[in-house]
């Protein structure tokens, strides 16, 4: 059964940093890419960072060059780590696995970046 469980959320305030970790089980983690997404109140979910099984990075425009996406496959994790945050950052933060059809997702945890 895959299981992602995200972890790192809270308040911090504009210009700080924070980051995230999604610990993966239930599949071969090194086998496959991951995914964070977000999605703010009465927004789209919105794709921020992508990690190919082999390293390889993208990110969303909006966050480009202020996050960075990274994973270890010894531990079954990805991370993102933010910085420069601003209050459009605000948004429940969500770890997400290509697997199957449609995908596995964590249970989202919030990021508020506020003063």
């Amino acid at each position: 059964q895959v299981q992602l469980v995200e972890s790192g959320g809270g308040l911090v305030q504009p210009g700080g940093s924070l980051r995230l970790s999604c610990a993966a089980s239930g599949f071969t983690f090194s086998n496959y890419a991951m995914r964070w997404y977000r999605q703010a109140p009465g927004k789209e979910r919105e794709l921020v960072a992508h990690i190919g099984s082999t390293g390889d990075t993208a990110y969303g425009g909006s966050v480009k060059g202020r996050f960075t996406i990274s994973r270890d496959n010894r531990k079954s994790a990805v991370y993102l780590q933010m910085s420069s945050l601003k209050p459009e950052d605000t948004a429940v933060y969500y770890c997400y696995v290509p697997i199957t059809s449609r995908g596995s997702w964590g249970q989202g945890t919030q990021v508020t970046v506020s003063s």
